[in-house]
């Protein structure tokens, strides 16, 4: 019994012997992991150590952060443009395109200032001879006897309209006297004067936008095909608002050149640098708005007009300042300088203003080329035999220049300036006559062969010629008004034509019966719808037979950026 429980005894101690030592081996295996696992967790990255490492890391890292290894890391710092590639080209293609825009607008500038010179032009050599036509013809009828319904053609009418505001206007400015409105002009301020000068520039811009309506509205109401029911005022009325606007238009352009006229002889050119001035406001004014293609091409018809007509002021300063002088040559040299500085200075805005628009609207140089071909393609539709209108008038509607009051204030300063007596005046006449229809007819020959060009690059050719499609019944009720004087009145499906060729506004006797397709009217078009396809809410339109709508994918051709404007009478 004894020795029992003394043998039990003894293996609990050996147990518990063991025990303690399996714990005091565990626990020195536990230091030596430690031990051994502390260096590894100490990790590097970049060149500093973690911050869960030692004390004596943190030292060694804290002592690499130094002043002079800041600025080795500035001065080694490396990046690469290529991960942005599209960014760093756009912006160099934006630059290419201000380097463009001088030559494409200067191109633009040049044919639109041949476009106003052969309108110009066309006042003083063809349209006396169409006046006189006219008149033999007027004058032999009760010899010939009538021929048609008609008495005259409606472009006959229209030229002796013409003639007759212009004889009118020239002998109401014979009780105006341009020295004392320039002895009046002279005696005011500098500051008044750039103030009237200011006011002037706008009323022009507003004469120009609502004189040609008047017009137009003379010359459709002279030979609109007689109705049962009177819509207009009767041809006398709107005979004398039209000889009112040419005669107040051409004394406004006439103060204008007198300030003008007082800038160039002050004393200090302080008023002239003062309006020289003024065109560079116009940036302002301009370069921080919104421009779409089609209002760059409105603004860049207006730069045209204003530079013509700014030549033509220049020219009749220089006319009379050369009379004031007794035409002492060597005084135009003491101008020469002065004209030089307007010319320059007119040019580096329209350069500056254009380069900056298209660079924030995101523009193309390209589109330049594009509004020289429209302008050719108004140019070579109207010479056509159809062509509704005279091309001065379609240079009117499009760039809001209207040649008669600047021809009759140029007669008017002409014929004061010149003094020519005896016999030499009818010699001087015609060598003069025939000078001007010299530069006329070569003018219209360059500019004809130019504009075929233009319009041939454009791949337009096709536009002269064809047939004008069936509009969609939203686009014809739109436009009942502008299809009514040449679609017969008795077939509906004329007034949605969208016209593409010019046609004069003929009277149609006998009117084909009403039937599911086109009828055979004349085709017809003007300024103020333009050949263009059709706007995205306009996509639809009818198919050739008539019975079903199809889906036409819109074509970006330069034709497209005509749909804005109507008649060009709003002038930027």
């Amino acid at each position: 019994m004894a020795d029992s429980v003394a043998a039990g005894l003894g293996e609990e101690k050996d147990t518990e012997t063991e025990d303690k030592e399996r714990e005091k081996l565990t626990g020195s295996s536990k230091i030596k992991s430690e031990k051994n696992s502390s260096p590894s967790e100490v990790t590097e990255t970049l060149g500093f150590y973690e911050r869960n490492a030692g004390k004596k890391g943190k030292q060694s890292s804290l002592s690499d952060l130094t002043l002079f290894r800041f600025i080795g890391t500035e001065l080694t710092r490396g990046y690469f443009l290529e991960h942005n590639e599209a960014k760093y080209t756009e912006r160099r293609e934006r630059v290419y395109t201000c380097l463009r825009i001088p030559r494409e607008l200067e191109k633009l500038m040049i044919f639109g200032f041949f476009l106003c010179l052969d309108a110009f032009l066309y006042v003083f050599t063809l349209l006396p001879l169409r006046v006189l036509l006219a008149l033999v013809r007027l004058l032999t009828l009760p010899c010939c006897g009538l021929s048609g319904s008609r008495l005259l053609q409606p472009a006959q009418v229209c030229d002796l309209l013409k003639g007759f505001i212009m004889i009118i206007c020239y002998s109401m400015m014979h009780y105006v006297d341009y020295s004392m409105m320039y002895h009046l002009i002279r005696g005011q301020s500098v500051i008044k004067l750039y103030i009237i000068y200011n006011m002037l520039e706008v009323a022009d811009r507003l004469f120009s936008s609502f004189g040609q309506d008047i017009l137009d509205a003379l010359y459709w109401t002279a030979t609109e095909p007689k109705k049962k029911k009177r819509a207009h005022i009767g041809v006398i009325p709107h005979f004398l608002m039209a000889v009112l606007y040419v005669f107040l238009h051409a004394i406004l352009i006439m103060v204008q050149a007198t300030t003008l006229n007082v800038a160039f002889n002050s004393h200090n050119k302080s008023l002239l640098t003062i309006m020289m001035s003024n065109n560079f406001v116009e940036i302002k004014g301009s370069v921080f708005k919104k421009f779409e293609k089609n209002n760059l091409f409105q603004m860049s018809n207006s730069d045209i007009k204003e530079r013509f007509t700014n030549y033509v002021l220049l020219l009749i300063v220089c006319l009379r300042n050369m009379e004031q002088f007794s035409w002492n040559p060597d005084h135009l040299w003491v101008l020469f300088p002065d004209v030089c500085m307007v010319i320059a200075s007119e040019i580096a805005v329209d350069i500056v203003k254009h380069a900056f628009i298209t660079k924030f609207n995101d523009i193309t140089a390209d589109v330049y080329s594009e509004y020289r071909a429209s302008l050719a393609f108004d140019l070579v539709s109207s010479r056509q035999k159809n062509a509704y209108t005279d091309y001065s008038d379609s240079v009117s509607r499009r760039m809001g220049f209207i040649p008669l009051p600047l021809a009759l204030l140029l007669i008017r300063v002409v014929t004061s300036s010149v003094r020519i007596q005896g016999s030499l005046v009818l010699v001087c006449l015609l060598l003069f006559y025939l000078g001007m229809i010299t530069l006329k007819v070569l003018n219209s020959i360059v500019l004809l062969g130019k504009s075929c060009l233009y319009i041939k690059e454009a791949n337009m050719e096709e536009k002269l010629f064809q047939t004008p499609p069936t509009a969609a019944p939203g686009r014809a009720s739109s436009k009942t008004n502008r299809s009514r004087f040449t679609a017969p009145p008795g077939n509906p499906a004329d007034e949605g034509v969208s016209p593409s060729i010019t046609s004069q506004p003929v009277q149609q006797a006998d009117s084909p019966a009403p039937g599911p397709g086109p009828a055979p009217g004349i085709p017809t078009s003007s300024s103020d719808q333009f050949l263009t396809t059709p706007d995205e809410s306009e996509e639809k339109e009818l198919a050739p037979d008539g019975t079903e709508l199809k889906h036409r994918t819109p074509k970006k051709d330069l034709l497209e950026i005509d749909r804005f404007t109507i008649c060009g009478n709003r002038i930027d």
